[in-house]
């Protein structure tokens, strides 16, 4: 059940001020308006207030203070995200993340760097490549946004795919619970004792915890790179031949797909040489040893061609390999150039499906009238169909959001699940249903108890409420004593 602050707004706000320095305690709408959204823009809401600690002890201090008052709070990195993950409440308070912005160690040795929350995903790899090391995952945001936000959505990039997400390239969290207790999960080596509570931490989207610093796994730089452009005269086409390389046993580094809007609307904005005329468009990196991805470029070169490619181009130099990754890393905001407003939608499907997707989803984009991009992560299976509409249009934001759920729902019908790295947030909490049922719902509100027994971190995301009064009831006894003797 919700509870009521017991403190009123202006006092909580002194309180605060006691703590953190009276500057990062902002009160005012004015400065708040910042806050009231991340990046999926079209759900907007005001917080009761907003602080930005910038050390461990004055977080705890904020945590300790929200819980002792039953204030809510909803912990927030650079605000890029686009589930409305970060988005506040009226009664919560917005717990900014944006002051951890150092990098505290570098260890070559231990290929290993760490970090506080509020570093961008890219600064990491900037300030390792000294030392010929870099830090895996690239989400398409990483120049701006953070290690601690790619934490909470466990997020992944255009590498994902040989070398996966992030929950795959961290080793150690320090976390802040609800209480204000300060807790390390993971460890430095290859294994810990006890519960994998890293992996649950990792895409917990601030339900469980504060993560305040972030031990990541650095890899080292490969010796070459290089990208083969693809292009395809139709996307049925380009989403066989995904398979096809996969089929193969070959892993790129990368396997990138655009459709023809998507390709247009990069191309206008980054000027990458993309083949304007063509239906689809991969791109495909292969890296490693200099023997090793000129064996595989040539493979995959010829392959692409008999899956039915019309044109390929091979990057000669890493001017041009940046270039080529340029136009797919911008391509998220230069499809702004083809419609007043986007949605971004976000859902992993198995590649075995990826033309079938495809297809019925030019089917639904037919039956609603709107338009779709799609830009996604092809050997993974991570689909981020871009839907045009105009939110000046009376009706066409509810329309894209029914049809936003229909590509969701259609990713669980061929076996996939509601989301591959944006996270539920808001903005997919109606289809957690259609992925799992009551028992399986029931189980994530057991553990978000465990954590958080009164729902005060980030309350109202990621989990739909539990249908059944007997489900919330059974809930009030998980961390009651068993009577049969012993502890649980």
């Amino acid at each position: 059940m919700k509870q009521q602050p017991l403190i009123s707004k202006s006092a909580l706000a002194q309180r605060f001020r006691e703590v953190i320095n009276p500057a990062f305690v902002i009160e005012d709408s004015e400065t708040q308006k910042p806050y009231e959204c991340d990046g999926l823009s079209v759900y907007t809401e005001m917080p009761l207030l907003v602080v930005l600690p910038d050390t461990v002890a004055q977080v705890q201090e904020v945590m300790r203070i929200c819980h002792h008052y039953q204030v809510p709070v909803i912990a927030r990195g650079a605000g890029t995200g686009l589930c409305a993950g970060a988005m506040p409440s009226p009664d919560a308070v917005v717990l900014s993340l944006a002051r951890f912005n150092r990098i505290l160690e570098i260890d070559p040795r231990s290929r290993t760097a760490r970090v506080q929350p509020g570093v961008r995903n890219l600064a990491i790899s900037e300030a390792a490549s000294e030392q010929g090391l870099y830090y895996g995952p690239d989400p398409s945001s990483q120049i701006a946004c953070t290690i601690g936000g790619n934490v909470a959505e466990n997020s992944g990039g255009v590498h994902c795919l040989k070398y996966g997400l992030t929950v795959h390239n961290i080793l150690e969290l320090e976390m802040i619970t609800v209480e204000g207790e300060r807790v390390v999960v993971g460890s430095q080596g290859l294994d810990s004792a006890g519960y994998d509570l890293m992996a649950l931490m990792t895409g917990s989207e601030g339900l469980l915890g504060v993560v305040t610093e972030v031990r990541v796994r650095l890899l080292p730089t490969p010796e070459v790179a290089q990208v083969v452009m693809v292009a395809f005269d139709s996307v049925q086409k380009a989403g066989d031949a995904v398979g096809g390389i996969i089929a193969e046993g070959i892993i790129p580094a990368g396997l990138e797909m655009m459709d023809g809007y998507a390709i247009q609307a990069a191309e206008a904005f980054a000027k990458a040489g993309y083949p304007v005329e063509a239906e689809a468009l991969l791109l495909c990196e292969v890296d490693g040893t200099r023997e090793e991805v000129e064996e595989h470029l040539a493979r995959v070169e010829s392959l692409f061609v008999e899956l039915g490619a019309i044109a390929t181009r091979v990057s000669h130099n890493e001017e041009e390999r940046a270039l080529l990754w340029k136009g797919r890393k911008s391509a998220f905001p230069a499809v702004g150039r083809l419609s007043p407003d986007y949605y971004c939608m976000d859902g992993t499907i198995p590649r075995g499906q990826l033309t079938h997707v495809l297809t019925e989803m030019q089917k639904l984009s037919d039956h609603y009238g709107l338009r779709v991009a799609n830009v996604f992560h092809a050997g993974d299976g991570n689909l981020h169909p871009l839907i045009l509409f105009d939110a000046n249009v009376p009706g066409e934001l509810e329309k894209t959001e029914e049809f936003g759920a229909r590509i969701l729902e259609l990713c669980v019908e061929v076996g996939g699940c509601i989301t591959g790295e944006h996270g539920v947030g808001v903005e997919k909490i109606r289809q957690m249903h259609s992925q799992f049922n009551d028992q399986e719902l029931s189980l994530f509100h057991a553990i978000k108890h465990a954590f958080d027994p009164r729902g005060s971190l980030n309350p109202g995301k990621g989990i739909p409420v539990l249908k059944r009064c007997q489900e919330y009831r059974s809930l009030d006894h998980i961390d009651e004593p068993s009577t049969a003797g012993g502890t649980h």
